[in-house]
C-alpha cells in the first residue's frame, strides 16, 4: 500500500510514497444494507479500506460489487448502516461534495468537448481558478501520455486514449478516493493488459486510494494489494491475492478464482493447523480448518492448480490418458481423463520447452510439494 504524503500533493508530481499505517482507514462501510424492492443486494456488510491501498471488489454479476461501488460514489443511499471517508460520515452527503474521482465502464466522455475540457470539466465545476485549471491539464496530461492531444475530440481516440481521458478527469481534481467501475472491459486483450500496468504504476505513485470493481479474477489478481470476495451480497474472503489463489477460504472460492483441478482424497490426520491428505499413497500436506470435523478416512475434495501438477517420468501419484492439449504460448495444457482420481478431466500445464504428450497417450501425473487446498467432499 501507498500514500499520499500530504492532501495537497500535486497530481503532475510522480513521487514515491511512503506505506500506509494499518489505522490510516481512508473509506470505512459499517453494516451497510441495501434492497431493492424484496431483493436484499447487501445485507450487514462491513469493509475497511485502507490509505492509499487499491482494493479490488470481486465476485460473479449480481453479487453486489457494483451496488457497493454506487454507495461509495453517493449514486445510492443505504437502507442501513454508515458510509465514511476519512473518518467523516457521508452517507447522506451528495456526490459532488464526496471529492471521489470515478472512471465508469464507457468512460461517460463528454462527445462535443474536447480532450482538455473532458478534462477540465470537475474542476471548472469547483471554480478553480483558470490558470490553475491550464497547469492541472498539462500535468494529468503528461501523465496520461496524451500531452498535443488537448484538442481532440473522444471520437478521434483509440479506445486506450479515452480511458486515459477518464482517468484524467477522475485523478485532476485531487480525489480523495479514486473508484473504478470495470474501466478494461472494453478494450482488446493486448491494449487492456497495457492499460492495467499503467493505471497500477499510476495509483502507486501518487498514493490515491483506488476501489476497484470487476469480475476478471486474472485482474484483480494482478492489480490489487487486497481483494474482497462477494458471493450473494456478503465477503467471503479477504485477502491478499497470493492468498486468495493459494489458500481459497472454501470451496466456492477455491472453484471461482482461476483454474484447477478437484482429486479424490481421503483425510489422513489433522495435526493443529495443518492435515495431511491422501491421494493414492502420496501425502499432501493442507490447511486444517476447512476439514475441521471430519474424522481420519473421510472423503474430501483436494483442489489443485494446473502449475502444481506434472508429467511424471517415474510412477507419479495417479494415472491417466491425454484427450486434448491446448497450446497457449510460453505453455502447453494437457487434459488428462483420470476416472480412478477425478470425476471431471485433470488439466495440467507442461511448459512449452518440455516434452508434450500426444492425445491418447497414456500419462503418469505428479503432485509437486505445493500448497494445495482440500475441502470436505461433496457429491
Amino acid at each position: 500500500m501507498s500514500s499520499m504524503s500530504a492532501e495537497s500533493a500535486s497530481v503532475g508530481k510522480l513521487e514515491q510514497v511512503t506505506p500506509a499505517r494499518p489505522q490510516d482507514v481512508a473509506v470505512r462501510l459499517d453494516a451497510i444494507t441495501k434492497r431493492f424492492g424484496d431483493v436484499v443486494a447487501l445485507s450487514d456488510f462491513s469493509l475497511k479500506v485502507y490509505r492509499g491501498e487499491f482494493m479490488t471488489l470481486l465476485g460473479p454479476s449480481g453479487c453486489g460489487k457494483t451496488t457497493l461501488l454506487n454507495l461509495v460514489a453517493g449514486f445510492l443511499s443505504p437502507d442501513g448502516g454508515e458510509i465514511l471517508i476519512d473518518g467523516a460520515v457521508v452517507t447522506e452527503v451528495p456526490t459532488f461534495q464526496r471529492e471521489i474521482g470515478i472512471v465508469f465502464q464507457n468512460y461517460a466522455l463528454f462527445p462535443h468537448m474536447t480532450v482538455a475540457d473532458n478534462v477540465a470539466y470537475g474542476l471548472r465545476a469547483r471554480g478553480i481558478a483558470r490558470d490553475e485549471i491550464g497547469r492541472r491539464i498539462a500535468e494529468s496530461l503528461a501523465i496520461m501520455k496524451l500531452t498535443g492531444l488537448e484538442d481532440r475530440k473522444p471520437r478521434q481516440l483509440s479506445g486506450g486514449q479515452q480511458q486515459r481521458v477518464a482517468l484524467a478527469r477522475a485523478l485532476v481534481i485531487r480525489p480523495r478516493v479514486l473508484l473504478l467501475d470495470e474501466p478494461f472491459s472494453a478494450l482488446d486483450k493486448h491494449l487492456r493488459a497495457s492499460m492495467q500496468v499503467e493505471v497500477k504504476e499510476i495509483q502507486r505513485k501518487l498514493g490515491v486510494t483506488t476501489i476497484f470493481v470487476t469480475h476478471d479474477q486474472s485482474e484483480a489478481l494482478s492489480l490489487s494489494d487486497r481483494v474482497a470476495v462477494i458471493f450473494e451480497g456478503r465477503i467471503r474472503q479477504l485477502d491478499a491475492p497470493h492468498q486468495i489463489y493459494r489458500r481459497p477460504a472454501d470451496r466456492s472460492i477455491a472453484s471461482f478464482i482461476g483454474e484447477g483441478s478437484v482429486l479424490r482424497a481421503r483425510l489422513d490426520r489433522i495435526d493443529d493447523r495443518a492435515a495431511t491428505v491422501m491421494v493414492g499413497s502420496s501425502r499432501i500436506i493442507v490447511p486444517a480448518q476447512p476439514l475441521t470435523g471430519l474424522t481420519s478416512g473421510a472423503p474430501v475434495d483436494l483442489f489443485v492448480r494446473p502449475e502444481q501438477l506434472r508429467i511424471a517420468t517415474d510412477h507419479g501419484v495417479f494415472r491417466g490418458r491425454v484427450v486434448a492439449t491446448s497450446f497457449q504460448g510460453d505453455h502447453v495444457d494437457v487434459y488428462v481423463d483420470a476416472p480412478d482420481a477425478a470425476a471431471a478431466r485433470v488439466q495440467v500445464r507442461v511448459p512449452f520447452l518440455e516434452r508434450v504428450p500426444s492425445v491418447g497417450d497414456a500419462v503418469a501425473i505428479a503432485i509437486d510439494d505445493c500448497e494445495a487446498t482440500a475441502f470436505p467432499h461433496q457429491e
